[in-house]
């Protein structure tokens, strides 16, 4: 009953008061939350993105050969496929190879 009586008497107070309160709540949500450690951490340079992707295509390569063994392909499907792959690495490599200046090659990361 005192609620409802309050309402009728100051509802501009009472809006006004629930506005308030709602903007505090979210205001202290956003900004309470701790920063994660990884989004400080520093970018990739090109070369980390560039042997990622060869890795990835390697792995790729793996899979699609142990996909055609398992009989899941045809095999002008497969070569298709190799294929492209095969180029698609080829290209990674020249540009690491540019990105390095002709340095020694760099081994997977899986076989450090």
């Amino acid at each position: 009953m005192a609620m409802a009586l309050m309402l009728t008497i100051f509802p501009d107070t009472v809006m006004l008061s629930a506005c308030v309160v709602l903007t505090l709540a979210a205001v202290i949500f956003v900004f309470w939350i701790q920063p994660d450690p990884g989004d400080s951490a520093p970018h990739r340079s090109q070369l980390d993105q560039l042997m990622e992707r060869r890795d990835s295509i390697y792995d790729n390569l793996r899979d699609l050969k142990f996909e055609n063994r398992a009989g899941k392909y045809a095999e002008q499907d497969y070569e298709q496929m190799r294929d492209s792959l095969e180029n698609e690495a080829a290209q990674v490599l020249l540009e690491i190879e540019r990105v390095t200046g002709n340095q020694a090659p760099i081994p997977r990361r899986d076989q450090v």
